[in-house]
């Protein structure tokens, strides 16, 4: 199974220097991906959870893949609607090739109200956009004269019925973002019972999970994934593993945007799990 990171792009201490510092440690600790989150417009809905400045993920991923060598790189999750479908496709085929076959492209429908404002996007429509950009996305890369994507992997983002839906109908590795466990063992009967309605396979799973690390167990039956002891940690990534998971993304940020000041608390937290991973 891979581990991955979910690096904060975001923030005070976003900056390249740090940013180059997330990718070398995630990569020097042996992780297997680095993703980044997406907005485009830091509204006020966006600003109070994922402050300015904000790093777009395409371009700030180009330029990672420049300064690693190993670990995949990838977006949790590129906002579907906030860009025409075909921009999509050429962008990520070309990191795709530029950074030798490394991208992951994890998209989801978006949720600021604002932004999608800001953006001339019609928040009603962003389900059918969705679906819209992940025809066009494999339409496209068929193409390999045009644009040489090979396959690149795309997860489908969301907790919702709807993201179960279309990950099992466009067959893409279904991407449920920091959940309890408890909310994630009532999901897994969900998921398989519309995968039998759609007569599909049941798609791959590749959550992404908090990461806290505490000196005491936590005991409270709302613990978010990732959450508690190194020992419940490890006890989470492990039943993820057994319900099928392929890869785990670990997300270090806690919600104070001054956290990205300090990068060093999740780097231990990382080099820990790193430590001890199965």
């Amino acid at each position: 199974m891979r581990i991955g990171v979910n690096v904060p792009n975001f923030g005070p201490g976003a900056t390249p220097d740090n940013l180059a510092r997330w990718a070398k440690t995630s990569e020097g600790l042996g992780f297997d991906l680095l993703m980044l989150s997406d907005h485009v417009a830091i509204t006020s809905d966006v600003a109070k959870q994922y402050p300015a400045p904000f790093y777009e993920p395409v371009t700030t991923l180009a330029w990672l893949a420049g300064i690693t060598t190993r670990i995949h790189l990838g977006t949790t999750v590129l906002i579907a609607p906030y860009r025409h479908p075909l921009l999509v496709a050429r962008m990520a085929a070309n990191l795709h090739q530029l950074s030798g076959g490394r991208l992951v492209v994890g998209v989801g429908v978006g949720w600021a109200r604002e932004e999608f404002a800001a953006l001339d996007v019609p928040f009603n429509r962003r389900g059918a956009l969705t679906d819209e950009l992940l025809r066009t996305l494999r339409t496209a890369w068929a193409d390999e004269a045009d644009y040489g994507s090979g396959r690149i992997p795309i997860w489908v983002g969301g907790n919702s019925d709807a993201a179960i839906r279309r990950a099992v109908r466009f067959g893409s590795p279904w991407h449920p973002l920091r959940f309890t466990m408890s909310w994630f063992r009532e999901a897994l009967p969900r998921l398989r019972n519309i995968a039998d309605e759609l007569e599909s396979p049941v798609p791959e799973l590749a959550p992404r999970i908090y990461l806290r690390l505490t000196g005491k167990p936590i005991d409270d039956p709302d613990r978010r994934a990732g959450e508690g002891t190194l020992e419940q940690v490890l006890e989470d990534i492990e039943e993820l593993r057994r319900a099928g998971a392929e890869t785990v993304l670990l997300d270090p940020y806690h919600g104070d945007p001054d956290e990205t000041l300090r990068p060093e608390t999740a780097w231990q937290a990382l080099a820990t799990v790193a430590a001890h991973r199965p």
